[in-house]
């Protein structure tokens, strides 16, 4: 098996913002982007969907039982060890993957969509938060806020890639996918507050991953039409505008020192929902 760290490969908007982690903690996000990396090329790698669904079956099964000598599952366990994550938040991202894993795709509701965007990017932004060390439950929820914010964002802009893939978490017409990317905009707000829960020195680089992915959003809100859109292909932040978001979060760290946290979470409705079906307390 490959270990070859996929975060440089595949996430360049969480690459630059690794930059300014420290070594030991960019070395615990890259193992557990690699897992979920590994899982998520699984559901969308080309191939016979059932050979898709026995290979995702065997890793679930290798990952239970411990199989060490894949190196994916072994950083992977040792990361959930020495940072006290909870198993329950994998076996989500496992049901979240799992999902994908038909024929068809298709969401008829908002729960469906945040139920979703929770198990796929929801989880890793708890299992980030646990790899920087945050303790209060209001961060965690903040964190579980950032990962929805942006798989809304992706969805928002692989309509055309997802449909190509029997995928249909929104209907392809640009009101849809302006309404969800305002949806991922409260989310974006919602847990601004809470970064301030990230140990200082740690801090940074979430300000700037928030940023550059939300700009991403602000990109496709630019697009007069479907037609517009579709002709744009896949839509990113070019290295200026990375260059120009991190400075702008050199703000948001002063606007940080000076703000208070809203005393009621602004998607507390929203984790309702969720609730629903999870209980997010357990994850904690």
């Amino acid at each position: 098996m490959d270990s070859q760290n996929y975060l440089s490969i595949y996430a360049k908007s969480f690459s630059w913002a690794g930059f300014f982690l420290t070594k030991e903690t960019y070395k615990k996000c890259s193992d557990l982007y690699n897992f979920c990396r590994f899982l998520d090329n699984i559901a969308d790698e080309p191939g016979e969907l059932e050979a898709r669904k026995l290979k995702f079956k065997e890793f679930k099964n290798n990952f239970k039982s411990k199989n060490f000598s894949n190196p994916i599952i072994g950083n992977m366990w040792r990361l959930i060890e020495d940072t006290n994550i909870s198993t329950n938040i994998i076996y989500d991202l496992f049901d979240g993957v799992e999902s994908d894993l038909k024929e068809r795709v298709e969401f008829k509701t908002e729960k469906e969509l945040l139920i979703y965007s929770y198990r796929v990017a929801g989880t890793v932004g708890l299992m980030m938060a646990k790899i920087l060390k945050v303790k209060k439950e209001i961060a965690f929820k903040a964190a579980i806020d950032l990962g929805i914010a942006m798989q809304l964002t992706n969805i928002s802009r692989d309509v055309i890639e997802d449909q190509n893939l029997n995928r249909h978490y929104i209907n392809p017409e640009i009101e849809n996918i302006l309404k969800t990317l305002d949806l991922a905009e409260s989310f974006y707000k919602s847990c601004f507050y809470s970064i301030k829960e990230i140990p200082f020195r740690l801090r940074f680089s979430i300000c700037v991953a928030r940023r550059v992915y939300r700009k991403i959003g602000h990109k496709i809100k630019n697009k007069k039409d479907f037609n517009e859109y579709e002709k744009s292909g896949k839509i990113f932040v070019s290295n200026f505008g990375k260059i120009a978001q991190t400075f702008i979060s050199l703000l948001d760290m002063i606007k940080l020192s000076f703000t208070k946290e809203p005393k009621i979470h602004e998607t507390e409705n929203k984790h309702k929902i969720i609730m629903e079906e999870i209980n997010l307390n357990e994850r904690f």
